[in-house]
Order: structure tokens, then sequence, then C-alpha cells
């Protein structure tokens, strides 16, 4: 192969390691007369030639430049005498461009009879080279600002980037120090770094800092450092050179997408409207404003409809009532307001109108004039305030949410001398907007809370009376705000005979439709009892009301969403008879009752649990107690024994000690307990009802054996007569007498025996006729020539009520009276 005009000869080499390290090169062999007899894969694939196309053929085709058969002389004589050689030469490609290869020879050898060389070639890629010019451009015009620092951490070099970065001219800075220089820059934490990278010769990298400029002294900038030691050929430190990068926008957009993500924690951390637009004032001061005010429209504020102000219902025609509901202040006391929380403000920024509650656009005033004209004419009060206090700087948010007008959120600046920028509007718009979504919230909530305790309320007793039989107290406490209005209840039901009928449930779920269930419940609840039922069977009727009542449900996701949705619910009903002093109750998977006897003695009377309401297929079972005079009753929901704290059982046994305390009345008995026990709202409501129990004496109950004879009613027409007047109502003795007459005349004719007759003084004069008979009687409406048939539309007539009722052995027909004054 000839070598070209751009070759050189190279000087011997240290070993032929250098010289032949050919294993990624292209070979070939090459007789001396210069034909090649050995050819590589690495030489086609850098030439494009195969084997058979230049093997056994000159190898002068491969070279791009014309022959120099002097130099080519020379080469050769090199390798015959044992040395190599080395050049750049041009080389052609099959296809004919043009490849600039790093050429070199082997010593020569022999095989057989020829004298031939070993050649291998390299592709040479260009290489670029930096000249003095383009190094000066990269140091001095980088945007990258860089400095160089002697072991005093003085300035020896610095470009023009960092120049501008400092707003410090070049002059004034080299020889001195950079805490000399920019002292509110944070200097002395970058010279300890400084220091730091001198001693242990490890960079630092990517140090982030804020600090104020010279060029720049109206807005913070954020930088990015890096700082690595300059050694000389010893390895000794002879400097540092540090390298600053403004990095503020980033630094600005991290920090508001930060503020964000806090605020997403810090505001809307209750449902309260109020206490919502508080946290969002308190959030924002003083992060990012001096002085923010928070001023909500007074429908929002209000727990009754929504009012005119909150739709898109097209521009303003009449200026908006709002109220403070939230500001904050870096100065004490909030001098800068014109108005305390919960007063009245109708504050628009001008020049803007009402319309700008419903565009929704952000103000963005970065330089707030109170000289200017709109506000020395519609603001005068509020432009005084500003010169006051140095408000420069303000934007004004409108909230809204769920295509909902919610108020006017502003943002002020006065001791931060940096007027607000056009991305801090983004960030009060993101602030707003999450706000007013929890304020939103809070405001849905807070109506059906108050719908759901108002209907809860109406359909609880406002007034409770046992009459005679028993003092009766309660007391319901609701659950807190997080856990909702809850469904359970109470009732006091007067029955027939100075009976009562005391009543407890508790609806599962929260809400209105845990209110408006428990309101169903507890009207059929007295139905079932005026319908003189028995517990278990009055507890019978009312489950199978629930499965009715479970099967109404609609089956569409849509309707679950808007329809009142029942779970389920317990129940436990009683009935004392002051006559007998006996209470028969059943329960539907409720706790049990507590009795508290005179002496103070707790006890739970083991009733048959049953299953709660709604379940069917499992019969009701009662159980009848006899009571003490002035025995203690008591029924309650399960919130009131249970909590996190504790289990049921332990509040059961901490119920029985704060009821059998003496000395304490019903009323402030039941009160201290439910207190005590309950001492802060949780998350279901309870119910407590207490009632005292009392006998009704034998001076007030006078009964007799009725003989199966219709001779016998004129006699027993003579003792009620009597019976009425010993206790002081003659004026019920000819009513009396007659209801009398009626009902054992029915009771003989109709009826089985025994027969018997009783009279009850209680609230009411009672009369009570029984036989042993099941067949009920019927109210009959006689036609004029009729002869029989008005005995019961008599009694209906001259009675205040009257009814019938099952007894084990048979019916009781009974008829109430008024008592006259002073009864």
């Amino acid at each position: 192969m000839t070598a070209g005009r751009n070759g050189s000869e190279a000087p011997p080499t240290a070993g032929p390691r250098d010289l032949f390290d050919a294993s990624n090169d292209a070979v070939a062999v090459i007789a001396a007369r210069g034909t090649v007899v050995g050819w590589t894969s690495g030489a086609q694939a850098l030439l494009g030639y195969a084997a058979q196309e230049i093997v056994g053929h000159s190898g002068a085709r491969l070279l791009a430049l014309a022959g120099d058969p002097l130099r080519l002389a020379g080469i050769v004589e090199r390798c015959r005498e044992g040395m190599g050689w080395s050049g750049l030469i041009p080389l052609r490609h099959r296809d004919g461009h043009r490849i600039e290869a790093d050429l070199r020879v082997s010593a020569s050898f022999r095989i057989g009879e020829d004298e031939c060389f070993l050649v291998s070639a390299r592709e040479q890629l260009p290489q670029w080279t930096m000249g003095q010019s383009v190094l000066d451009g990269f140091l001095t015009r980088s945007p990258v600002g860089m400095a160089v620092m002697d072991p005093q951490l003085r300035y020896l070099w610095l470009n023009d980037t960092l120049e501008r970065f400092g707003g410090v001219p070049r002059e004034q800075r080299l020889g001195r120090r950079l805490s000399e220089l920019l002292p509110g820059l944070q200097a002395e934490t970058l010279e300890g770094l400084m220091r730091k990278v001198m001693v242990t010769g490890i960079p630092v990298t990517d140090y982030e800092y804020e600090g104020w400029s010279w060029a720049d002294p109206h807005r913070q900038h954020a930088y990015s450092a890096s700082f690595f030691p300059l050694v000389d050929a010893v390895g000794a430190v002879t400097g540092v050179c540090y390298m600053v990068l403004d990095i503020t926008e980033r630094w600005h957009a991290r920090r508001l997408l930060l503020m964000v993500n806090e605020a997403g924690s810090s505001v809307g951390r209750t449902l309260d409207v109020m206490r919502t637009a508080q946290e969002l004032a308190d959030f924002a001061v003083p992060r990012f404003a001096d002085f923010v005010v928070v001023d909500l429209l007074e429908p929002v504020l209000s727990t009754q409809g929504h009012g005119a102000w909150l739709s898109d219902a097209g521009p303003a025609t009449a200026r908006p009532v709002m109220r403070r509901a939230g500001m904050s202040s870096v100065r004490d006391g909030c001098p800068e307001a014109l108005a305390r929380i919960g007063e009245r403000v109708d504050f628009i920024p001008p020049p803007h109108d009402l319309n700008l509650l419903v565009e929704g656009d952000p103000i963005f005033t970065p330089v707030l004039d109170p000289a200017d004209p709109l506000w020395a004419s519609e603001e005068p009060v509020r432009a005084a305030r500003m010169r006051e206090y140095g408000l420069h700087s303000m934007i004004a948010v409108p909230m809204r949410a769920r295509n909902t007008v919610l108020g006017l959120a502003s943002f002020m600046r006065s001791l931060n001398p940096v007027p607000f920028h056009p991305d801090d509007v983004l960030l009060a718009r993101e602030l707003v907007a999450r706000a007013a979504l929890c304020v939103d919230n809070a405001r849905r909530y807070s109506r059906e809370h108050t719908a759901a305790v108002t209907l809860q309320r109406s359909l609880l007793p406002h007034v409770l009376t046992g009459g005679t039989a028993m003092e009766v107290a309660s007391s319901y406490l609701p659950a807190n705000a997080t856990g909702g209005v809850g469904g359970d209840w109470f009732d006091v039901i007067p029955l027939s005979g100075a009976r009562v009928g005391l009543v407890v449930g508790d609806v599962v779920g929260h809400g209105i439709a845990a209110a408006a269930t428990m309101g169903r419940l507890r009207t059929a609840v007295q139905t079932l009892a005026d319908m003189e039922m028995p517990p278990d069977e009055l507890l019978a009727h009312l489950d199978d009301l629930v499965l009715r009542l479970s099967a109404e449900e609609p089956d569409d996701e849509a309707a679950h969403q808007t329809a009142t949705s029942f779970l389920g619910a317990t129940c436990l009903y009683a009935v004392y008879d002051p006559v007998t002093r006996r209470c028969a109750m059943a329960r539907a998977g409720h706790p049990p009752p507590v009795v508290v006897t005179p002496d103070g003695q707790v006890s739970f009377p083991e009733l048959p649990a049953g299953p709660p309401l709604g379940l069917g297929g499992v019969a009701f079972e009662a159980t009848e107690i006899e009571l003490a005079e002035d025995s203690l009753l008591g029924l309650y929901t399960d919130g009131l024994v249970e909590g996190t704290d504790r289990d049921m059982g332990v509040g059961m046994a901490r119920l029985g000690q704060l009821l059998s305390r003496p000395g304490l009345d019903i009323d402030t008995l039941c009160r201290t307990a439910a207190q005590q026990l309950v001492a802060k709202p949780q998350l279901d409501d309870i119910a407590l009802l207490l009632a005292r129990t009392h006998g009704l004496g034998a001076d007030r109950v006078a009964s007799w054996e009725v003989p199966l004879d219709p001779a016998a009613v004129a006699d027993l027409r003579t003792r009620a007569t009597r019976q009425v007047t010993q206790w002081g109502c003659p004026e019920l003795a000819m009513t009396t007498e007659l209801i009398v007459s009626e009902l054992v005349t029915n009771a003989i004719r109709y009826g089985s025996p025994p027969v018997r007759v009783r009279l009850i003084r209680d609230s009411r004069l009672t009369c009570e006729v029984a036989d042993g008979s099941s067949t009920a009687p019927r109210l009959r409406h006689a036609r004029s020539m009729d002869e029989g048939g008005r005995g019961l539309f008599l009694v209906a007539q001259l009675a205040h009520r009257w009814g019938a009722r099952y007894a084990a052995d048979g019916k009781i027909i009974w008829a109430e009276q008024e008592l006259p004054p002073p009864y």
C-alpha cells in the first residue's frame, strides 16, 4: 500500500502493543509487490470490499491519493529493519466516498517465498478543538454564573453572567469576599460551603437558596449553586470554583405547588362555613399576603333557602348582602379591616360592578393606588386605610363552587414590598377554588343537618306525662356534626286502665333518612299501642311494617341516593299497670332496661333479646316483672352505654351506679346521668327515658264479680253509683250508671264467664267489664224501628273514649270519662 502526502513518520515505539493493537481495526496482509494476500471482515466493514473482490489484486485502488514511490520505499525499508510505521492516510470506500484512516504497518515477515506486511486501519473521526476565542465566549457569556475564589475566598475571576446576577460590578468584586459585597444573599452559608469543599475536596452540587439581588431589588430570586475545588499538578487545593444558576421561576412554581398542597390539608378541616373561611385567611397570612378578608353572601351563611344570588341567573341587578366570614393580618387585631367577623359588608373592588361575583374572574391590581379617583370616590374610607397601612397590591377572587356564587376573597400586601405577580393570581385562584368547594360542602351539610335536626325535633315528643302511674323524664343528646343526626327516639303512651306504655328505639344510620324512618316507626308504635296490643304482638306487627318498608326501597342507584332508605332498627316496648304494679316488656335487638329499687338495688332484667326489626321469621317473647312502689325504670339506646373508650358491659354498670344515687329528683337524675356518661359529643346520638313507678291504692280501685243473670245488672248499677259518689264525683253518677248497665248487659248476653266489673279513679274515671269471651264488640247504628243495637253507640256518646283489649283469659271492654275539677 502506497504512503500519502499526509503521512508522517513516527518515532520508535515503546513496544508493539500500542502500534499493533488492532483488535477492532480493519486488517489486511499485503505483499511487498503491493498485492493483497489477506483480507478480514473488519476490512470489509470499513471499505466495503469483499475478500474475493480484493485478494490477488493491487491495493493501490484503496488509496484516495496519488502514489509517492520515494516515501513508500522509505516505509518499506523501515519495516524491513524490524520497526513498524503509522500515519494518517485517506482511503477510498467501495462506493467512492473518502475515509480518513489511522494506518499502521508492521515489521516485514515472510509467508513462504513472499515478503509480507500486516496493515491495520481505523477510521479517524474528526475531533473538535477549542480555540481561545471559543473558550472566552463559553466562560464569559454562559447562562451559568461562574467565579474562581482564592484560598481566602476572595474573587479572582468571574464571568459576565455572575456579575449580572448580583448587580455588583466586576471591578468591585475582584479581591473581595462574597460576605463583604452581598451580606443579604446567605453569604456566610455559601462561604461555609466553600471552606468545606477546600478542606474535604468533595464537591457540593445543586445547593438551592433564596435571596435579594441589587440587579432586581424588588423581587426575591432563587439560585442553585455548585462548588468544586481547584487543584494544581501535585494535587494541592489552590482555590474554589463555583457556578450559579438562576432558578427563580422553577423555585416559584414549586413553592406555589407546595402551598396549594398544604392548603388541601389546612383549609376545610371542618364542616363549618365560618371556620372554613377563617382557615383560608389564616393559611394565606403571612406566607402569601399580609392582609386577607373572606366575605360570604348572607344566604350562604343561612340554613334556609339558597337565595336569588346563588345561581347564574344573568347580570346582577341588586347589591348583594355579604358578611365578613374570615380575616387575618400580619398586624395584631387586623386594624386594616373596616368590618369585624359576622358584620355586614358590601365591598366590590372598583371599577368593577356586581357582575364580578357572577362572572368569577379574579381582579389583579399589582399597584394599588389609594389616590386613584375611583377609589377616592367609591371607597373613600377604604382608600384612607390603604394609605394608613401601606396596602399596595391586591388580588380579589370571587368564590364559586358548583355554579354557585359564594362570596369574595381579597388578598393584599403591605409590609411585603414585593407586589403580586401574574403567577400569584394562579395561586390565589387555586386557593380560593379549594376553599370554595369546602365552603359549599359545609353549606350543604349544614342545611341538611339543620333539616334533619328540625325533622327529628318535630317528631320527638315535646311533653311527656305518665299520669298518676309514674313520673317520667327524658334526655336526648344529638350526635356531633361529623356523625350527623341519628334515629334514636322514645315515647310515653297513655293506655286504658291507667296503664302507661314506654318505648325506646334506635334506627340504624344518620341524616334525614334516619330521622324520617324514626318518625314512621314512632307513629306506628302509637297506633299499635292504641290498639291495646301486648308488647310481643306489638313488636311482631312493627317487624312486619319494617319488612314492608324495606320492600318498598327502589332498586336503581339514583333513587337510592334520594329516597328515604331504611337499614334496620331496634326497639324495646314496656307496659306498666299501676293497679297490679306489674310491667310487661319485650325487646327487638335492644339493650335491656335498668331497674333501680327504692333501696338502691340495680338490676337489668333478663329479657329475651329478640332479633332487630326487619329480619322477620322470628317470634318475640314478652316478660312480666313486678315493680315495687317508687322503683326507677330506665330505657336507653346503645349510644349511652357504648363508646370508643368502653364496652357495653362497663357502660351499663356505670349507668346503674349513676341512677342509684339517692336524694335526686328524676329530672336531675336523668340529665346528670346522660351528661356524665357522654361527656362530649360522639358519633351516635343517645336517648334516656326514666320512669319512677307508683301504684294505685285500694281506695282508687273497686271491682265486683258478676253472675250470669240479667237481674244482677241493677245491683251493679247501684254499686257503681254509690262508689262514684264516694269518690266525690256525683256529676258522673248517672253516666257511669248507664255505661255500667250497657257493658254488663252485653257481657252477660254475648260473653262467657267469668264476668268482672272494675272502676278505676285515676286521671280519668275508667269503667272496665271483663269476660272470658274473645269476641270483639262491634259498634252498630240502629235504625229508628230497631229494638236493640244502641248499647255501644250510647257508651261511645257518653264516654270520653272507649275500646277493647284482650287478656290471657278473654277480653276487657273499657270506657273513660273526664273527671270534673279539681281532678
